[in-house]
């Protein structure tokens, strides 16, 4: 129960320090996934009475939003974009490797639990397409080849 109640204590903190400002919800989910790298469902009670929402208005653009998570995610996070230029460049074919090798879909983490499977939608480099970002660093011109052995890479990290 002391890490629940020391969660709590950082959100509210957040909470104390931004939320009476206008605009105050994403750059607190923002500041709350950067924290923690996900939400906490106990996050949406105490941002829906600080900022005057529904819980389900809260719920809603954690929901909306692709890049928060309720839960933790794995050690390492692969993006694969799935924007029109990436698609139109074999990120679909990228995505269902990824699948394969690491048995999951999208949202979910690999069969050691190690990675989590993603998509973003534009990395901006559409010139450079298909790309993906592997723990917050890019990479352009993706090759099948090249995805399977990063995946690999991240699964021997362990």
């Amino acid at each position: 129960m002391p890490e629940h109640n020391s969660s709590q204590s950082v959100i509210q903190k957040f909470i104390d320090v931004n939320g009476a400002e206008n605009g105050a919800l994403l750059p607190l989910l923002h500041a709350i996934q950067d924290t923690f790298d996900y939400i906490p469902k106990s996050a949406v009670t105490l941002i829906s009475k600080a900022l005057s929402l529904s819980e389900a208005e809260v719920h809603g653009v954690i929901t909306y939003y692709h890049y928060f998570r309720y839960e933790a995610p794995g050690r390492h996070i692969v993006q694969i974009c799935r924007a029109e230029s990436c698609q139109a460049c074999g990120s679909d074919e990228l995505l269902a490797v990824a699948q394969d090798i690491l048995g999951c879909s999208l949202h979910q983490k690999s069969r050691s639990g190690l990675i989590t499977l993603e998509p973003v939608y534009c990395l901006g480099l559409c010139a450079s397409s298909p790309a993906i970002q592997v723990d917050n660093k890019l990479h352009a011109r993706v090759s099948i080849e090249t995805l399977k052995g990063v995946l690999v890479d991240l699964e021997a990290s362990a």
